[in-house]
């Protein structure tokens, strides 16, 4: 019965109520540590303290052992309210559930959980008692600021996961084991795809020559299809003149999160890097007048965006700074607005299915929030009919979407194409937008059929997204064995001994004229060690030379998914490896 609770909506109520078992073991190991919050998330639960000194592993083996005790002794979780004054009272000794009191509105309820000799104030809900958590993992301690706020102070942070029971806590904890081994931040540097540096910046990678192999491919592999279906490659600055930005919205509703150079109070032109495409590529439309029947325009540009995440936000290449972008805008008549969305889709769809990446994938159509009407432009009737007309889209087309109300950008509503990395946690990977409103702002208009001005329909869209997210995607899915079209190496050509080595050096300049990307090991280590480096950097393939295959003008394949694949002519190995790489086997 518990799991079934569990399982059906439960989950986040069950693992609240674990954060308040850890928060009591705290306090009754450390009862000056002073409490802070501790919600339920989606892997499990924190509860973030105020401490002296950060607690080690060690800390957690005693709290894991303090907080069986308290489970042990089946207290009953009791609910009870305080008018302010008396809550203020209770809490006189913890700081931060003062500012958490004072900060909520007058007339409303503050409530307060107990179990045995421990209150905490909380919302809830939780379970009954404390004897329902069967098993349970503390996971990690690590540093987070109050509130999320860098000028605050730094609290410590315990994660943590429960269960009903102890199977469902060791399968999860098998899966965080697979999680960390394929850990894209982890893996990629083991891997040499990229790196970071101190002195460069926080959320500012370093690909290095194979993941830079590796992005290379993705870009040709988008450009490629992009112009195959229609769409027009442009090239547009870095950077533009506050004035930009201005007419566009972004220096009104995003200039948090832009890179500007230079003070309006004293410079006369001040610049900011681009945070997106669109108002560049708006002037390429601008070059020249336009008639319905130059509809729809598609620009594509393979761009270079900036972005000032909090520091807070940094994730490997999950979420940078400066990050490279698949984007297009698409101007249309109204009447073509439904296919060309739908084109963009099956663009979207085709990328993620090729990269094996599809079938991780959920829909968002983001909305705007009509009760924090200064983060938007336009009016309630404009969000109305966009947000109607790409409803109707998104139904034809029966997209199984969820609503993110206060997601959408200022400019208008977008379906989000969203992943989540091997921990559990989401990102956007691909957006496709619908925009009726920049248009009339940049005085984009086309001569209609009966001669009359009008502004067009904008599609906001990427065809892959973010290059360096997606790196870190197919990292995680692949456990770093790339498929071999994308591979930065994709033979390893081994000799015996160095009496091979001229054969293998030739093999290796003539695979690199055919396209083939290539490495030979002419180390004077055994065969043993160099295949098992081989297999410790994932290559496809590898190419065992010894005599025999000089002499014969073969090599011995071993293939990282068929293994000892025998001796084979090298134009034939030639063959099954171009055939491998023009079907982009997954």
């Amino acid at each position: 019965m518990e799991k079934e609770i569990f399982e059906n909506g439960g989950k986040k109520t069950f693992w609240h109520t674990t954060s308040h078992v850890l928060a009591q073991a705290v306090k009754n190991l450390y009862p000056n540590v002073k409490l802070a919050i501790g919600p339920a998330i989606d892997s499990g639960f924190y509860y973030d303290f105020d401490t002296e000194t950060p607690f080690t592993q060690e800390d957690l083996t005693k709290i894991e052992k303090e907080m069986k005790h308290i489970v042990k002794h089946a207290y009953k979780i009791e609910r009870f309210e305080l008018p302010k004054a008396e809550a203020l009272e209770l809490m006189k000794d913890e700081p931060y559930k003062i500012e958490l009191i004072n900060d909520l509105p007058e007339g409303e309820v503050i409530s307060f959980y107990r179990q045995g000799d421990f209150v905490d104030l909380c919302a809830g809900p939780h379970i009954e008692k404390t004897s329902e958590i069967k098993a349970f993992k503390l996971l990690s301690v690590t540093g987070a600021y109050w509130r999320g706020d860098e000028k605050n102070k730094m609290l410590t942070r315990i994660y943590g996961v429960s269960f009903t029971n102890r199977e469902d806590l060791d399968e999860h904890l098998a899966k965080l084991e697979d999680a960390k081994r394929r850990d894209h931040n982890k893996l990629g540097r083991e891997l040499g795809l990229f790196t970071t540096s101190d002195i460069i910046g926080q959320g500012l990678p370093i690909m290095l020559p194979k993941g830079a192999r590796i992005i290379q491919l993705l870009q040709r592999f988008v450009e490629d299809e992009e112009q195959r279906r229609g769409w027009l490659l442009t090239k547009t600055p870095l950077m533009a003149k506050s004035d930009l930005y201005k007419l566009s919205g972004h220096w009104d509703h995003y200039m948090d999160g832009m890179f500007v150079m230079g003070d309006e109070s004293v410079d006369k032109e001040v610049f900011a890097l681009r945070p997106m495409t669109c108002p560049f590529q708006y002037q390429a439309y601008l070059n020249e007048t336009r008639s319905y029947r130059d509809l729809p325009l598609r620009y594509n540009e393979t761009s270079t965006l900036f972005r000032n995440e909090a520091s807070g936000e940094m994730h490997g290449l999950i979420r940078v700074r400066q990050f490279t972008i698949s984007e297009g805008h698409l101007m249309c008549l109204p009447e073509q607005l439904e296919d060309e969305f739908k084109n963009c889709l099956e663009l979207a769809i085709y990328m993620l299915k090729t990269l094996g990446l599809y079938e991780d994938v959920s829909y968002r159509f983001s909305q705007w929030d009509p009760e924090d009407r200064e983060k938007y432009i336009g009016t309630p009737e404009q969000w109305d009919e966009a947000q109607g007309i790409m409803k109707r889209i998104l139904d034809h087309l029966e997209i199984p979407y969820k609503i993110g109300i206060g997601e959408a950008a200022f400019y208008g509503p977008k379906l989000d194409i969203q992943i989540k990395n091997v921990f559990g946690k989401e990102d956007t990977l691909i957006t496709i937008q619908v925009d009726q409103m920049l248009a009339e702002k940049f005085g984009m208009e086309y001569t209609d059929k009966d001669g009359s001005k009008k502004n067009p329909y904008i599609i906001h869209r990427t065809s892959l997204g973010c290059y360096e997210r997606t790196l870190a995607l197919l990292i995680e899915k692949y456990a770093g064995a790339f498929p071999a079209w994308l591979a930065p190496t994709q033979v390893e050509i081994i000799p015996v001994s160095e009496h091979q080595f001229d054969y293998a050096s030739k093999l290796k300049s003539d695979f690199v004229a055919k396209g083939i990307r290539p490495e030979a090991d002419l180390r004077n280590e055994k065969l043993g060690y160099k295949i098992r480096q081989a297999q410790l950097q994932k290559v496809p393939y590898m190419l065992i030379v010894g005599d025999n295959e000089v002499n014969e003008g073969t090599v011995s394949v071993r293939s990282r998914k068929n293994g000892d694949m025998g001796t084979m002519k090298v134009e034939d190995f030639v063959k099954l490896l171009e055939k491998e790489v023009a079907d982009r086997t997954i």
